[in-house]
């Protein structure tokens, strides 16, 4: 059995650290980051996945032992910076975190050499998609956290600020664990740090910087039970802090942190002395992650948007150059002697559905969604998938524009599907061929996926044959030939106002826009009823609360947030 996650002598964590989130607040040189170290330590020692966001250029010392020579340090990947493996561009925050998830690795994301705004852009984009993709146990450490989600904001910055305040509110819901670092304690925003969990506080001097603590206390705890702790932060020592979880640990401890056991690339040298650099460090196998990171590369090469118009274009252009290779109509030669009355039904019917399947096919061949590009690997791919999975085909006819429908369109198809909630979330499923989980379809098909008429819906679908899949689902070739032509459901923002159209002038309408105004930042109740409008203590408050849940148009308890999906349409 593991022994205890140790930060220092009397003072242990339980396992499941790896996805709380902490606040290191101090003045410089008062042993942050040592600790920080401590716990990626102790993480990694119980063979948790950590990542750390290295703005400064200083936690490569991972890899060696305190000491420098052989042995002691982790195979901790090092992107980017004077010590890297593997070279880091601002541009591939998304890819990063697709790498990170799909490898399990644990990785220091040195950006030091990014401008501010570069950093903040690889930030945004590597937390957005983390949120998005991450399931797994994974503690995220961000040095000069204050520069991503500062106090004082200009437009820049907003974004990153948005991934970081969502990672702290939401993360351990995606596996998601954050560890935020700053020596300017004024300077990060208040409304992240008051979600901190674990409040570990080491010697501060600057009455803002102590403002910003005794702001967390009056969020999580009495103030009485700080007069302590307040009262001591000028005279902590280095390596010494006030470790405070008045929830998760509830407990209240002076702890002297223990020296880290890696390497101290972070030390300041003294005037006249050389910066000690180790002689040997831990090895990992970047062969073996340049490969998958150029698999990723590739795929995400074949699935930029950009190359996909251009593919497009060019189909269509080759469309328009051979309009005579593409026959109009099939005739089928038949020979009949005599003509029943049965036979002569049979024939007429045969005629009909050919000449229905012609039309159907000239419509694909016309449309560009039915030419998505095409690799070597793609089709090595999708021939696996299709002996396994059935995978979902290219949506059917469009017959309108995206966001033009208000309701989906009866059209040609099985008249089982109906014209109800089953036709709307085999629409959902025909407009996304990559799938879609059960709370995305249901958000798409306005129900709610915990419902019984969802899971009555998705049975008789199964049963059909029309769905597929599990975890993720996936409308089959069966599907599409019941669904028929469609009316296609927005995605994104435009489905928040399909939604805001469709619940009218209603209470739920206002809580809804006010909800979405303030994405990604959660709202309590009273908040939101104060904004909207109406009580949040009354009756009325919970039905149109109750309605938006059901919708799942709403996430959260006690903080409430409008639904992703109404934002950045999902998963792709």
């Amino acid at each position: 059995m593991k022994a205890a996650i140790t930060l220092g002598p009397g003072f242990t964590l339980p396992d499941d650290a790896v996805t709380q989130t902490y606040g290191l607040l101090g003045k410089r040189g008062v042993g942050k980051t040592e600790t920080a170290v401590v716990l990626a330590e102790e993480l990694l020692d119980r063979g948790h996945q950590v990542v750390i966001i290295d703005p400064v250029g200083v936690w490569w010392g991972l890899r060696a032992s305190a000491d420098g020579t052989k042995g002691g340090g982790y195979p901790v990947l090092i992107m980017g910076g004077e010590h890297g493996d593997i070279p880091l561009e601002a541009n591939a925050g998304k890819l990063v975190a697709d790498f990170v998830v799909s490898k399990g690795a644990s990785v220091v994301l040195d950006v030091g050499n990014f401008g501010k705004a570069e950093q903040g852009r690889f930030v945004a984009d590597f937390l957005e998609r983390l949120y998005q993709k991450n399931r797994a146990p994974l503690q995220v450490i961000i040095d000069e956290a204050d520069a991503f989600a500062p106090q004082r904001m200009n437009p820049g910055v907003l974004r990153t600020f948005g991934a970081v305040d969502t990672a702290v509110r939401r993360g351990r819901a995606r596996g998601l664990g954050i560890t935020l670092i700053t020596q300017r304690s004024a300077a990060l925003n208040k409304d992240v740090l008051t979600q901190i969990e674990v409040l570990i506080a080491f010697r501060t001097i600057a009455p803002q910087d102590r403002a910003a603590i005794e702001a967390w206390v009056e969020v999580h705890a009495d103030r009485p039970q700080a007069k302590d702790m307040i009262s001591t932060l000028a005279v902590l020592k280095v390596g010494e802090a006030w470790v405070w979880s008045p929830s998760w640990l509830e407990r209240l401890s002076r702890v002297q942190v223990r020296r880290r056991r890696t390497f101290d690339s972070s030390a300041t040298p003294k005037a006249g002395q050389k910066r000690i650099t180790p002689k040997s460090v831990t090895p990992v196998d970047v062969e073996q992650f340049r490969t998958e990171l150029a698999s990723l590369v590739q795929r995400a090469d074949e699935e930029d948007p950009k190359r996909l118009r251009a593919r497009i274009a060019l189909l269509e252009r080759e469309l328009k150059a051979k309009p005579a290779e593409l026959p109009r109509t099939i005739e089928i030669p038949v020979e009949v002697s005599i003509l029943t009355p049965t036979a002569r039904q049979l024939l007429e019917t045969v005629g009909t559905e050919m000449a229905a399947f012609n039309a159907h096919i000239m419509t694909m061949l016309k449309a560009p969604s039915a030419f998505p590009p095409m690799t070597e690997e793609g089709r090595s791919r999708d021939a696996a998938v299709s002996r396994t999975v059935s995978p979902a085909p290219a949506p059917s006819v469009h017959t309108a524009p995206r966001g033009a429908a208000r309701r989906p369109a009866a059209g040609s198809g099985d008249p089982a599907v109906g014209n109800g909630g089953l036709r709307r979330m085999l629409i959902a499923l025909a407009q996304r061929p990559s799938g879609l989980n059960r709370q995305q379809l249901g958000v798409r098909a306005g129900m709610s996926s915990r419902s019984g008429t969802f899971s009555t819906y998705l049975g008789k679908a199964r049963q059909s044959d029309w769905v597929t899949g599990r975890d993720t689902l996936y409308i089959t070739a069966d599907g599409i030939d019941a669904l028929g032509s469609y009316e296609p459901l927005p995605e994104g923002r435009e489905l928040l106002q399909y939604w805001l159209s469709e619940l009218g002038q209603s209470g739920a309408a206002r809580m809804l826009r006010v909800l979405a105004d303030a994405h990604p930042r959660a709202m309590t109740n009273e908040a939101l009823g104060d904004a909207a409008e109406i009580s949040h203590k009354s009756g009325t408050f919970s039905t149109y609360l109750g309605k938006l849940r059901k919708l799942e148009l709403v996430e959260g308890r006690g903080e409430l947030m409008a639904s992703a999906e109404l934002f950045d349409g999902g998963a792709r």
